[in-house]
């Protein structure tokens, strides 16, 4: 099929512009991969693993890229955490002179009990690492991006013709838990492979309809910065409060406070966010703590802010403490994760607009989208290396369109990612993702 293919563009090009045949015969290649693609989807959804354990999915991977000629270096990743090895996959095509392109596919799932009832649902149980039993699910799509980077390594091997220089196709472990990219940037992943002179990725949208792209120039996804604070209190009997320094009523007044950051010291015009995600202390009606455990997430675009933030945390903390008379030897703890931290991801604007200016001729402008940016996650953007290599994030879209108005014309919200119920229609997305990501490539590489 692939041969026939090539000679058909060959014969082409004596009456039609290159531009025109290459994107009928990648037309031609994607429909007739399609299927394959499918069920590649749906095998991986009903096999997810959680991250720092993607070792069958990662496998895989390497093994499919492997078979279309690329050269395949698995395990690549070094955590802070002894335990955990590192998953990641880099391949690399080399094509003659030209500039050098990398790729990225996320590989993890989430701890998720699936609720989609499709035929291809996961069942998957395991342990955490708190060794806790918990269901697994393909919650954000990421079984969605590794088939469309398998599908896009097909095609750009088919058209090798078209373009040159180095491509990197790299799949990172550990996304969901925000630490994969620095786990292979640690391992060397630029001394031992080329340096990009690019890095571009899509992420599935829970909110666009299959068929469609989105893009978002400048801030696309926020800072995540994930917090603990311990109240400690004096515990006592829940009759004689008088005799105690109780925890919960100090960290409900903490959680009521720290609300005031974001609407009274924070610019309106720098977005941000605040949430404590969780709350525990106490054993008993008619007992007082000794402490509380508070469990946070902020949000920022910009770095300033996200410090203003951190600093605001611990002060407002700190400060009603000391208003209850909690000793100095009792304040608050305010911890912030070394780990559970992620830049912004900031999609280059020359380079956004280039690949958004693309994707129109080849998608049809009724289906590229410019997007507002979210306040959602991603460590993408430590690939950038801090916005020292032009990188772009697109999104795609996963929804029936179908769904889509249903949800428009009730006012019914769409499944979100990370929804148990989160299910994109697999043919036209992985149709438009291939489709769409080879054709970045071959911009970004042509001849």
């Amino acid at each position: 099929m692939l041969i026939r293919t090539l000679i058909a563009v060959g014969l082409l090009t004596c009456f039609f512009p290159l531009a025109v045949v290459a994107q009928q015969s990648l037309d031609s290649l994607v429909d007739s991969n399609v299927a394959s693609l499918v069920a590649t989807y749906k095998m991986l959804h009903a096999a997810p693993e959680l991250s720092h354990r993607e070792e069958k999915t990662s496998a895989y991977f390497a093994n499919e890229l492997r078979s279309l000629g690329y050269a395949v270096t698995e395990r690549i990743g070094k955590y802070e955490h002894p335990d955990w090895i590192g998953y990641g996959v880099v391949a690399v095509m080399k094509n003659g002179d030209g500039p050098t392109v990398l790729v990225r596919t996320d590989m993890d799932a989430l701890p998720v009990d699936e609720k989609t009832e499709l035929p291809y649902a996961s069942k998957v149980k395991t342990k955490n690492d708190a060794g806790q039993d918990v269901s697994v699910m393909h919650a954000c799509g990421h079984d969605i991006h590794i088939t469309t980077m398998l599908g896009t390594a097909k095609m750009l091997a088919a058209f090798k013709q078209q373009w040159h220089g180095t491509l990197i196709l790299l799949g990172q472990p550990a996304e969901e838990t925000i630490d994969g990219a620095r786990a292979m940037l640690r391992d060397g992943l630029y001394s031992r492979f080329p340096k990009p002179d690019f890095t571009i990725a899509l992420h599935d949208s829970a909110d666009l309809e299959a068929g469609k792209v989105g893009y978002t120039p400048g801030y696309a996804l926020a800072s995540s910065t994930n917090l603990d604070i311990k109240i400690r209190g004096i515990g006592g009997h829940g009759s004689r409060p008088d005799n105690a320094k109780d925890p919960i009523v100090l960290a409900s007044q903490v959680i009521l406070a720290l609300q005031t950051i974001v609407s009274r010291e924070n610019s309106p015009l720098d977005p941000a966010v605040v949430t404590v995600g969780s709350i525990h202390g106490g054993t008993r009606y008619n007992i007082i703590p000794d402490e509380v455990n508070l469990q946070l997430t902020v949000r920022a675009y910009k770095e300033e802010v996200r410090q203003k933030l951190l600093a605001s945390i611990e002060r407002i903390t700190k400060g009603i403490a000391m208003a209850a008379g909690i000793p100095n030897d009792h304040a608050p703890i305010v911890k912030v994760s070394e780990t559970e931290v992620t830049a912004a991801t900031y999609n280059d604007p020359a380079l956004t607009e280039r690949v958004a200016s693309l994707l129109v001729k080849v998608l049809g402008s009724d289906n590229v989208v410019k997007v507002a940016p979210i306040m959602g996650s991603e460590d993408f953007g430590y690939l950038a290396l801090n916005q020292q290599i032009p990188s772009t994030m697109f999104w795609l879209g996963a929804v029936d369109p179908v769904k889509v108005k249903q949800s428009k014309d009730t006012g019914v919200p769409l499944p979100s990612l990370h929804s148990a119920l989160f299910a994109p229609l697999p043919e036209p997305t992985l149709r438009t993702g291939v489709k769409a990501m080879t054709s970045v490539v071959l911009e970004l590489m042509k001849r």
